[in-house]
């Protein structure tokens, strides 16, 4: 999962209709109308997002989209494998602050978390899923919450519709090159003496 926000604007006048041969012409003023969050659940080897619109992005905010998210869809599962960025609100202890404790405890029990590393957000599938929102739908002027829903339920009904997998082709040993800076000493080490010295070229 992750998370991004989505800046309302509205229009001080009124766009031009399109007409044969002329483009909709919108006036570059605009006026601000606040922001809204979008929680992004993904699960990439099906081929399936859902986006839910809130207002906020508090720690209860997360702990509901989460809680509301498990027991509409995945109600039956046992475990549920979650990976996402090390924000300081996607934590367990996001649950303590929104529900009861036994609730909180049931919720964390079926969740087995892995954290991107810092810096390494892209890591997380959901963020790729993220940049095709914004291109398909997000950028343009969007004047409220309302029609933000709209139009982001469109948007992952179309898409779930096709199946649009993502083809991931990071690999563990493309990792430990990439990111080598984030493994301990010793790993770095070993990497460094598996890998072959490169072919000198001659000009």
């Amino acid at each position: 999962m992750d998370e991004a926000s989505k800046q309302l604007v509205g229009e001080v006048r009124d766009p031009l209709r399109m007409r044969p041969g002329d483009p909709l012409r919108i006036d570059s003023e605009y006026v601000r109308l606040g922001t809204c969050n979008l929680f992004m659940f993904c699960e990439p080897l099906r081929g399936w997002r859902h986006v839910r619109v809130t207002d906020r992005r508090t720690k209860v905010d997360w702990a509901h989209a989460l809680r509301d998210f498990l027991n509409e869809f995945y109600a039956e599962a046992e475990k549920i494998v979650l990976v996402m960025d090390n924000l300081n609100t996607h934590s367990p202890g996001s649950f303590y602050e929104a529900f009861e404790p036994e609730e909180a405890r049931r919720l964390t029990e079926r969740l087995e978390i892995h954290y991107t590393p810092k810096h390494g957000s892209w890591l997380d599938i959901a963020e790729c899923e993220f940049s095709v929102l914004q291109r398909q739908c997000l950028n343009r002027r969007i004047d409220s919450p309302e029609f933000l829903g709209q139009e982001v339920n469109a948007w992952q009904a179309a898409r779930n519709a096709t199946d649009s997998q993502i083809n991931w082709q990071f690999t563990t040993g493309d990792d430990r090159v990439k990111l080598r800076r984030l493994y301990p000493e010793y790993l770095r080490r070993d990497t460094a003496q598996q890998s072959p010295e490169p072919t000198p070229v001659h000009n």
